[in-house]
């Protein structure tokens, strides 16, 4: 994807029953979802709510998934990932890595780079590590706490490509095909240029979810259906796998998996183009004049806003559907200023263009000096870095382990 991937909200709480509403939770929007009438009744499991779910095993050799705490007790869990493809943008910052920083004081929260999903299309080789460093660092700038969060790279903890062969599996490959954003990729690049990994690409971001035993997962529009994949992986395996089938090989019974939840991220969710209001702001865009990127100099941010896409209306004015670039550049002014959204249309209802981009990106620039600056001293400290992203992996293999293990077993292994 070019790309934000997801931001998977994750805990080990019990959950309430599956509601078809919508629920607020911490500035955030918790959606319930029914069933869908499509999916068949045997690839439901059989207590949706998960009642006394914790991810361990009665079976010595197998860790147990956490502590033995009251569900009162117990921190719910973030687990959230950005590629290390291209320039962390404007729409990463503010539609996912913002959010965090917000949630890591309440939360356990584990942030990742998503090297695997990284390499389902072309990519330069000899760029890899270094982006990936990069955005490590980038993350740290922002305003990650390693007090309160733990960063790693996905592909130095091994469950999560070790659980996606397992999820492979017993993933119809019809599921797969339907996947619309698989269908627009294999088009634009063509048949030749597309590897396997961009089909299972969704099986992958279903192990990343599920190993963390999810309850909920905030992701933008464009990650939707791999959601309901992944509840739908969830539920498959434990109708096949789970219950007293697992029980009767030694295990705890009941779910394998938690099935999770989507979580709406408040306003920034989609941030949109410089130069097309109706489309995401994307790494993969052709055009670097259509996104703000978190290391853009002063004088590339402000150029880049001068020459935005604008309309011929006077005034400025949010949610007109005839005006999307000025609802867009609106809603960032509203997010990197702080204000509220009344406060930016009363501020802002009379300016002219040319006066509301030089206030936009004098915003854009004294919000993001500082994250360039302490960018700059994590990715000079290599020593610091590493320690850092080896501990996260450390503390998030510990997790992912206990779940594979189960897994594992679950599934008929001959356990090590």
């Amino acid at each position: 994807m070019g790309r934000l991937v997801f931001s998977h909200f994750l805990t080990i709480s019990n959950s309430s029953p599956r509601l078809a509403t919508s629920l607020c939770y911490g500035g955030f929007q918790i959606r319930r979802w029914k069933r869908p009438s499509s999916i068949p009744q045997h690839r439901l499991l059989s207590a949706r709510n998960g009642s006394g779910f914790r991810c361990c095993c009665s079976a010595s050799l197998l860790q147990s998934a956490g502590p033995e705490t009251s569900p009162s007790s117990v921190k719910k869990r973030i687990v959230s990932g950005v590629q290390p493809t291209g320039s962390i943008h404007l729409g990463n910052y503010l539609g996912a890595i913002r959010n965090w920083i917000l949630l890591q004081n309440t939360y356990d929260t584990f942030f990742f780079i998503v090297d695997l999903h990284a390499i389902t299309l072309p990519y330069d080789a000899q760029q890899l590590s270094k982006a990936t460093r990069d955005t490590a660092a980038l993350y740290l700038a922002c305003g990650v706490d390693t007090s309160k969060a733990s960063v790693f790279v996905q592909s130095h903890v091994r469950a999560h490509a070790e659980l996606m062969w397992l999820l492979s599996s017993v993933t119809p490959v019809g599921w797969l095909n339907r996947m619309i954003q698989f269908k627009e990729k294999s088009r634009k690049a063509g048949d030749e240029n597309v590897g396997v990994g961009l089909l299972t690409y969704p099986v992958l971001m279903a192990s990343d979810i599920l190993l963390y035993q999810s309850d909920f997962v905030p992701v933008g529009e464009d990650q939707k259906q791999h959601l309901e994949l992944t509840r739908e992986l969830a539920e498959r395996v434990n109708h096949l796998f789970g219950g007293r089938k697992w029980k009767k090989l030694g295990g705890r019974g009941g779910s394998v998996f938690k099935v999770p939840e989507p979580l709406i991220p408040p306003v920034g969710a989609r941030v949109m183009s410089l130069t097309d209001g109706l489309s995401k702001m994307s790494k993969s865009a052709p055009s670097d004049q259509s996104r703000i990127n978190l290391l853009d100099p002063k004088d590339v941010i402000a150029n880049k806003i001068k020459r935005c896409k604008t309309d011929s209306f006077p005034g400025m004015e949010f949610d007109n559907p005839e005006r999307p670039e000025c609802n867009n550049l609106l809603s960032i002014y509203q997010l990197i200023s702080g204000k509220t959204k009344e406060e930016v249309a009363e501020e802002c209802r009379d300016m002219n263009w040319g006066t509301f981009k030089s206030l936009l990106a004098d915003a854009l620039i004294d919000h993001l000096q500082p994250i360039q600056v302490r960018y700059e001293e994590i990715i000079s400290d290599s020593a610091y870095l590493d320690g850092i992203l080896a501990e996260g992996a450390m503390k998030a293999a510990g997790i992912a382990d206990a779940t594979l293990n189960n897994v594992y077993q679950a599934m008929g292994f001959l356990q090590r």
